[in-house]
């Protein structure tokens, strides 16, 4: 259901966390992917506005929305809906950082596959705080639950997610949660339950950081800085290459 190329559909990007905004916006371009819709709070827009620009100096298109009130990331595919203008999207969470050295091929290989739904998942030590996908015996995905006390799974939902054109629609008739909000879990369950939603395995050797604490941040600040005075690697860097 993807096309070949994602860099001429419409993408999204929530943004909640301005200083880490740089990664997954590469993460985009890694995928190809250059229309991209930055959503924030109202008080953040002209800050990422003054930071970002309209992104041609690193070949990307960006655009900006306001979310009136923090009602889940699933509400995202609501305001996006005329951006998106029946595109299939990719949505990443501006908190997420991502590395790995095939993690550009694996970003490409979603492109080419023909699927509704595709969701990244990683191994992680409290899953609780996290979605937690379960798998079947034949590795298809059985089930998703948000933030269960008692995870049936190490394996946790990223904030990254690629899904067919029919997202908005989907999005529109959730339900709020107990948390009163629309979550993303159960905009991903309606594809489950149609057989639709896949999944792909991040390894042991590909990094994932949820930036949202300040110990999963400074964790992430000290692999960046790692990889750049150990390996001279500048991990994210939005060039022009």
């Amino acid at each position: 259901m993807f096309p070949m190329t994602l860099a001429v559909s419409k993408q999204l990007l929530p943004v909640y966390d301005k200083p880490t905004i740089y990664y997954p916006l590469n993460v985009l371009r890694l995928a190809g992917i250059k229309d991209i819709l930055i959503i924030t709070k109202k008080n953040d827009q002209d800050l990422f506005k003054k930071l970002l620009g309209n992104g041609n100096q690193w070949q990307l298109n960006l655009s900006y929305k306001i979310q009136p009130s923090p009602n889940g990331i699933a509400q995202a595919f609501v305001l996006a809906e005329d951006f998106l203008d029946g595109a299939p999207s990719a949505l990443i969470l501006g908190d997420n950082i991502f590395y790995g050295k095939n993690f550009k091929s694996i970003l490409v290989d979603v492109s080419l596959k023909e699927c509704h739904a595709m969701t990244f998942v990683k191994a992680v030590d409290q899953p609780e705080n996290y979605g937690v996908v379960t798998f079947s015996k034949d590795g298809s995905v059985y089930s998703i639950e948000e933030k269960p006390k008692t995870p049936a799974s190490k394996y946790a939902l990223t904030g990254l997610y690629f899904l067919d054109q029919t997202a908005p629609a989907r999005a529109k008739i959730l339900c709020p949660s107990k948390r009163g909000e629309y979550e993303i879990t159960d905009l991903l369950e309606s594809y489950l339950a149609n057989d639709q939603l896949r999944t792909t395995i991040l390894e042991h050797e590909d990094k994932w950081f949820d930036t949202g604490t300040p110990d999963s941040l400074l964790n992430a600040a000290n692999f960046v800085k790692r990889m750049k005075f150990e390996y001279n690697i500048d991990v994210g860097a939005l060039d022009t290459s």
